[in-house]
């Protein structure tokens, strides 16, 4: 039996907590007084953000490995302020030799990096040199761009394909993951202005909500897989394969568009030297394609509750998991339109190709095959499609904040993963895969305050505060607040915040209006300090019927956890303590539970909550 025990207790101290403040940066405090944001959590009565509408064509030439396109943005600039220069983002240049990188790369993963040909604003013409560009770079303008005013940019680039394939890049000389491919105007926003953070390889991204026209230029028997409606089929597919794929936009079962032997023939594509394939995607931050002459090509669709949505899979013949990735991605879809987060998956279609990232893209993924485990393969894809939610739905600063989005893919990932594969499964991957290295591992760097900005931690510090600790932390509060205010809290920020872009204490505030609560005591617990889980038992006794357990909190983080009491005639009763518990004093708590026989033994297990020195959890009386 376990009962579930919120205040059933004396606390140790009277040391309260409550009406906390949290540290707020001081740009983050302007944009309070500026009205762009609002201290609920909500936009303010003047927020902004600029937008660009990209009209592209970009053509890939299978022979040189060359990308080379052109492209006219439609800037707005909503900004209340002129703007004397433009930051220009091209996250390729990654590969330059020159450019800096958070870790090791191979030669085959370098190259020259990105070359402007053209650059034109509003019709003046710059003379470019693109030579000593690094990721992102600032462009200072003949011309001021207005506030409140359109502007026309027009750039012509190219750029190689690096030959060692990660996030984008070569997956083999026939197949192609092109992303992050065309130069774009970096984010202007309210709090810091031009956001001019490098792309170092481990944080990730943040854009504008952009609408994106694409046409992309495909050689002969390539087929073209990528972000958005697929808008001109009739144009590059031959009847068969035409048929198939709109068989496919209908069907619950999966469809073989294409196999790897149709494919080599020449019979799926039209037979002209290049085609043109039309894409368009509308308020999203990202836009990428694929393209393969031999990889396999299956598809089927969803129904959600107001539109169907597309569920295509591109791969190398014989990956037996993702000959089983049409069937998981639809049942991901609809899970987590249903469930966590309970918001239907908001874009038509969804593609999965096999190449070597694990990596999220805007109706996309890119993953490893794990074809000799199949669960560790489905969770990888839940994960990636759970990021359709943060950053993509959300519009999160990934740069700075990454905890904002990993935090809560790893988390959903969780989630489904219950359902998928049953909870003691998942909670062993969840502890072994994503909490045991933090727990066991006391230096320093490890403890670093979740709120630290991404770009300041490196490492395995990086990693357990995106997706460890911030998953923990997000669990906990579900725990502490119950599935339903949790979700309503949830949906309360996620209605705020769709198609903008949230900073953390857009989500703190959100979440504490959404629920109804002050959570401020909680955010300084888990988001801006150095804690870790550690419970230690001081003390147990009984007596008059009463089981009274001192514990000391020692490493700091308010979790829930279940104290299993063993009785003498070998009763056990498991009662669990949310995060409430430590509302008042988080560094001690006194249990007072009423009990009816002997006890022989009391042990806390915070299950998923890994405790760091669990030896010290139990007590024999």
């Amino acid at each position: 039996m376990k009962r579930l025990l919120f205040g059933c207790l004396m606390v140790a101290s009277a040391h309260y907590f409550s009406g906390q403040e949290l540290y707020i940066p001081r740009n983050v405090k302007k944009a309070y007084e500026n009205g762009t944001r609002d201290i609920s959590g909500a936009p303010g009565k003047n927020y902004w953000q600029n937008k660009g509408i990209y009209n592209v064509e970009v053509k890939v030439d299978d022979n040189t490995k060359i990308v080379s396109g052109k492209e006219t943005i439609t800037y707005i600039n909503n900004s209340p302020g002129d703007l004397h220069s433009l930051a220009i983002r091209f996250v390729n240049n990654l590969h330059k030799p020159q450019a800096p990188r958070s870790g090791f790369v191979s030669k085959d993963f370098l190259s020259s990096g990105l070359h402007i040909k053209s650059f034109i604003v509003n019709g003046e013409k710059y003379n470019i040199n693109s030579d000593d560009w690094g990721t992102v770079a600032s462009v200072k303008l003949q011309t001021a761009i207005k506030s409140k005013s359109k502007s026309e940019i027009k750039i012509e680039w190219e750029y190689p394909l690096s030959v060692k394939s990660e996030r984008e890049g070569q997956i083999d000389p026939e197949t192609f993951y092109v992303a992050y491919s065309f130069p774009r105007i970096s984010v202007y926003d309210d709090y810091n202005g031009w956001d001019m953070l490098p792309h170092s390889d481990r944080q990730e991204f943040y854009n504008d909500f952009n609408d994106y026209n694409f046409a992309i230029i495909a050689p002969k028997n390539y087929v073209v897989w990528a972000t958005g409606e697929f808008l001109n089929p009739e144009a590059v597919l031959q009847p068969n394969y035409l048929k198939r794929y709109k068989t496919s936009l209908r069907s619950d079962q999966v469809v073989h568009i294409a196999s790897q032997e149709e494919m080599k023939s020449g019979k799926v594509t039209k037979q002209n030297k290049w085609n043109t394939w039309k894409f368009k995607a509308a308020n999203i931050t990202d836009f990428c394609f694929a393209l393969s002459n031999h990889y396999v090509w299956d598809g089927a669709s969803v129904q959600l509750k107001t539109k169907r949505a597309s569920v295509q899979s591109a791969y190398k013949a014989g990956a037996k998991d993702f000959e089983r990735y049409v069937d998981w991605m639809r049942y991901n879809l609809d899970w987590y339109s249903k469930n966590w987060p309970g918001v239907e998956y908001p874009y038509p279609v969804m593609t999965a190709v096999q190449g070597y990232a694990d990596m999220e893209y805007p109706m996309m993924i890119n993953d490893n095959s794990i074809p000799d485990n199949f669960e560790d393969a489905r969770l990888t894809a839940d994960h990636e499609i759970a990021h359709t939610y943060f950053p993509f739905y959300m519009g999160i600063n990934e740069t700075r904040y990454a905890f904002m989005d990993e935090g809560w893919a790893t988390t959903l990932e969780y989630l489904i993963g219950i359902d998928e594969n049953g909870e003691a499964k998942a909670k062993d991957f969840y502890k072994n895969f994503r909490v045991k290295k933090w727990i066991n591992d006391p230096s320093a760097e490890q403890d670093q305050p979740i709120i630290t900005m991404s770009t300041q931690v490196s490492g395995a510090g990086y990693g357990n505060n995106s997706y460890v600790k911030a998953s923990l932390s997000y669990l906990a509060l579900k725990d502490y607040l119950g599935d339903d205010l949790f979700k309503k809290a949830l949906h309360h920020y996620m209605n705020n915040w769709n198609g903008k872009h949230p900073i953390p204490w857009d989500y703190f505030n959100s979440m504490n209006t959404g629920s109804g609560k002050d959570l401020n005591w909680f955010w300084n617990n888990w988001f801006y300090t150095n804690n870790y889980i550690d419970l230690k038992i001081t003390k147990g006794t009984q007596e008059n019927g009463l089981l009274t357990v001192n514990i000391d909190n020692v490493g700091g983080f308010a979790i829930p956890f279940d104290a299993i009491i063993t009785y003498d005639d070998g009763g056990i009763e498991n009662l669990h303590f949310t995060p409430s518990l430590w509302e008042k004093n988080q560094k001690q708590a006194v249990l007072t539970i009423p009990v009816k026989n002997k006890v022989k033994s009391i042990k806390l297990d915070g299950d998923i909550f890994m405790d760091y020195t669990p030896e010290n959890n139990s007590k024999n009386l």
